[in-house]
């Protein structure tokens, strides 16, 4: 069971005065959206369709199928299950009678799983029978036999021996006869355990209010125009705070529809656009390439596409100016947030594509960023420090020790953990992550400023540059770099390129290695720890398709 940590009694009173915090759940916007339209679609995936009034009531008997499980409030209810309208199903349930929500991604294996059940005490875990041909079912029924507090193994599809269907799930809910209303929690209650997208290959388990998680996506529908008559497109995994607050959350608040992806395919995301009429939708950089170069070797209608949000990444110069000529109808938006706090900036429809293309946005209403040097002392315009936010959806904690949380806070100023410059005009650059700067011979070296440059060469898809230890320099930068279909590079072919563009000699790249892929969290994030990995091992191709530890799941099934 998760208790919810102290609140500042100061920050809650100022948010709540502003009217960022309005003591509103979910639920609440899953009920008017029901009363009012009843028979407008809610939601569409890749197997059905719902209208509100269908989800309200899916989401009820779950609710009473959860409470006769034995689940109550502060409990977790843990569900590792793709873009399905089951995940909606599930989150509201557990919302309507003050459970947790812990959504795991589809990808995590044995290894993450039962660390993750564990750290979080789930008691029930619902996960679908098969998915992308793993059996999850019969892992799951594995899990819930090692760890004490997993109690119940829910399977959406053919049940595995030992778990519950989730058909009967819903039918035994449905004859439960339990009035939800005594069920309702505190908004300043726990609601979400949301483990990071491990960028550094430690993540935390952050935990959500009702109101940090309603705060977040409040500023949305007027900084975008958006409203119920928006068509939200999400193929980020509801799993990570991109896909949760903006992909499954946010149709809802506006009562809207939303169309999802189990993942992303851009040749199917184009049939969804002209099928649905999709306005707006989210996802990390490669997201935007996909779409810009599938509609310049293959022109279809997307006029309905007016808003592309693109986080995770920066989004190259190049790649800004292609969209701005191929998807001239839609508006192509930078933005940065974190598990811990959701979208902090975000560029706005009307904003020079120069910001656009070189910054990551200016704070959302109520949020507020400020960069600071090793010290905590605020530096100027234009001088590279650690970025710290503040504001209404940031997160109330850490699970685990106090003292975790501590660690990260200056008073209400939460450390991203990432390093960035503001500019004169208030807009954010995201310049890379705490250690992620190159120190090259004593000189340090802005892996961002390198990274996009690289991104202007023709040949380059996608690149990411790391350190790599040298005795006497010690460290040099390795490029590693995505090609496109038939381009060829080399070292000395990028090194003058750089030369070309200016770029002085230290921040050339010393080694490159060509990849057909980046490592990325399932929200698009670069995780360059594993790129290191492959520099200290030396092993690029055996570490890049490396798998999750199963071996005693295997050794029990195989």
């Amino acid at each position: 069971m998760i208790t919810t940590p102290p609140l500042d009694p100061q920050s809650a009173r100022q948010y709540r005065d502003a009217g960022f915090w309005q003591d509103r759940l979910i639920t609440d916007c899953l009920d008017e959206a029901a009363g009012r339209r009843p028979q407008k679609v809610a939601a569409i995936d890749v197997r059905r369709t719902i209208t509100y009034a269908a989800l309200k009531e899916e989401v009820d008997a779950c609710a009473r199928a959860l409470l006769a499980l034995g689940v109550i409030s502060g409990d977790v209810v843990a569900f590792q299950l793709p873009n399905w309208i089951e995940w909606l199903v599930v989150h509201y349930a557990a919302t309507r009678i003050g459970a947790v929500s812990n959504p795991l991604v589809p990808i995590y294996r044995e290894r993450e799983l039962s660390r993750m059940l564990d750290l979080g005490q789930a008691k029930v875990l619902v996960v679908p029978a098969v998915f992308r041909g793993f059996d999850h079912g019969r892992l799951a029924v594995f899990l819930r036999d090692t760890l004490p507090a997993l109690e119940h193994v829910v399977v959406v599809g053919d049940p595995t021996p030992g778990s519950m269907a989730w058909e009967r799930c819903l039918t035994e809910g449905e004859h439960h006869a339990v009035d939800l209303a005594p069920w309702r929690p505190a908004a300043d209650a726990i609601t979400q355990l949301m483990f990071t997208s491990g960028t550094t290959g430690n993540p935390k388990g952050v935990l959500h209010t009702h109101n940090t998680l309603m705060a977040a996506n409040a500023p949305w529908p007027a900084w975008l125009d958006l409203d119920e008559h928006t068509v939200l497109h999400m193929a980020s995994t509801f799993a990570h705070q991109t896909g949760f607050l903006y992909g499954a959350r946010l149709a809802t608040q506006l009562g809207a529809t939303g169309v999802y992806q189990e993942h992303w395919d851009v040749r199917e995301f184009i049939a969804l656009v002209e099928r649905h009429g999709i306005t707006m939708t989210m996802g990390a950089t490669p997201f935007l390439y996909d779409t810009v170069h599938a509609q310049q070797e293959t022109p279809h209608d997307l006029a309905t596409l007016r808003r592309f949000i693109c986080g995770g990444a920066a989004i190259p110069r190049p790649l800004v100016r292609q969209a701005r000529t191929t998807l001239s109808q839609t508006a192509v938006l930078s933005a940065w947030g974190q598990t811990e706090d959701g979208v902090v900036t975000m560029c706005h429809p009307h904003d020079p594509e120069e910001k656009i293309a070189t910054t990551d946005g200016r704070p959302l209403p109520g949020m507020a960023i400020r960069v600071v040097d090793q010290g905590g002392k605020v530096v100027s315009a234009g001088r590279e420090g650690r970025l710290q936010c503040a504001g209404p959806s940031v997160f109330v904690g850490y699970l685990g020790p106090p003292e975790l949380t501590a660690s990260c806070f200056d008073g209400p100023w939460f450390d991203t953990g990432d390093m960035a410059i503001l500019d004169e005009d208030g807009y954010v650059r995201i310049t890379g992550r705490k250690g992620d700067m190159i120190i090259r011979g004593g000189e340090n070296i802005s892996v961002a400023y390198v990274e996009d440059v690289l991104h202007e060469h023709p040949a380059v898809v996608a690149a990411a540059v790391v350190g790599l230890p040298d005795p006497r320099l010690g460290e040099r930068a390795c490029a590693f770099v995505v090609l496109k279909p038939g381009a060829s590079l080399d070292l000395a072919t990028i090194r003058d390129f750089m030369n070309r563009q200016g770029l002085a000699r230290p921040y050339w790249p010393e080694r490159l290695e060509i990849v057909s892929e980046l490592p990325r969290t399932a929200s698009g994030k670069i995780q360059k720890y594993h790129l290191r990995q492959r520099l200290q091992d030396d092993q690029l191709d055996a570490t890049h398709n490396q798998q999750p530890d199963t071996a005693s799941y295997q050794e029990k099934f195989s």
